[in-house]
């Protein structure tokens, strides 16, 4: 129904609110931003925990606080970076293969792991 510009531009217009708000508001003084479920059950972080919180940051110039609070997302936000702007310029050949997911998958499990145990870079 709607033509491929006006996809781009939605998906641009959603990024640029969401980074507006996350830049105004702080994740961690805000009651707007949900708890997550699975720390809340369980006491450990899942791979997404902090993940506001370091965006907020690297939106005000802080890297190093923004990769403390989630290395996972600031080392992966170029390739995100790389992905929105191929899909800016309607590049449709880019997709995820099996093996590219699999390793994504054991990437995330892995961080998973090792952000919940007392090994440096991830205090518990």
């Amino acid at each position: 129904m709607f033509g491929g510009r006006f996809k781009v531009a939605a998906v641009w217009l959603i990024f640029a609110g969401a980074a507006t708000y996350l830049f105004r508001f702080d994740p961690a003084k805000g009651t707007f931003y949900p708890p997550c479920p699975f720390l809340m059950i369980t006491g450990l972080q899942c791979p997404g925990c902090g993940t506001a919180r370091s965006l907020h940051q690297l939106l005000h110039g802080h890297p190093v606080i923004a990769f403390e609070l989630n290395p996972l997302v600031v080392t992966l936000l170029p390739v995100l970076g790389l992905l929105l702007f191929l899909f800016s310029l309607e590049k449709r050949a880019v997709s995820l293969t099996p093996a590219g997911g699999w390793v994504l998958a054991g990437l995330v499990i892995g961080f998973w792991i090792f952000r919940n145990t007392p090994l440096y870079p991830f205090p518990v």
